[in-house]
């Protein structure tokens, strides 16, 4: 009994360290309407979608830091990266960036993903879009 006593005891600890070590990495992802309702969390991190809006890209002297600015096409949210970016970035092309909400109301990026081919947006940004564009449908139709 002594020893199914303990067996199950570890096996109770290590489901709770590999429960919280998974909880600690999920990242969720949110549009920028999402964004600024503040569904999103306040000093966590979560990535961010959209499209990077045309004419918003502006690089820093140091060559690294790039402020864009990433749009659902009804909200709009500022994006800070300092890094190099995928070659497939562009104005008006879908995006993913992964970081946090900085205090400004502004993304810190620490990650930016981009679409691989002249057809692809990330799914769950095109699904951020869609979504946003039938809300807004919505609100003017009332």
């Amino acid at each position: 009994m002594a020893i199914i006593a303990a067996s199950l005891a570890a096996l109770g600890v290590a489901a709770a360290l590999v429960l919280n070590a998974f909880q600690s990495n999920l990242v969720f992802f949110f549009s920028p309407s999402q964004v600024v309702a503040n569904e999103a969390p306040r000093g966590k991190a979560f990535r961010i979608g959209g499209m990077v809006e045309t004419g918003s890209v502006k690089r820093e002297n140091d060559g690294l830091t790039v402020h864009f600015r990433v749009t659902d096409t009804v909200k709009t949210i500022p994006v800070v990266y300092t890094g190099i970016l995928p070659d497939l970035f562009k104005e008006g092309k879908g995006v993913v960036a992964q970081g946090r909400l900085g205090p400004d109301g502004a993304f810190a990026a620490t990650e930016v993903l981009a679409k691989h081919d002249e057809n692809y947006m990330p799914p769950d940004a095109k699904h951020a879009i869609e979504q946003a564009q039938k809300a807004q449908k919505t609100v003017i139709t009332k």
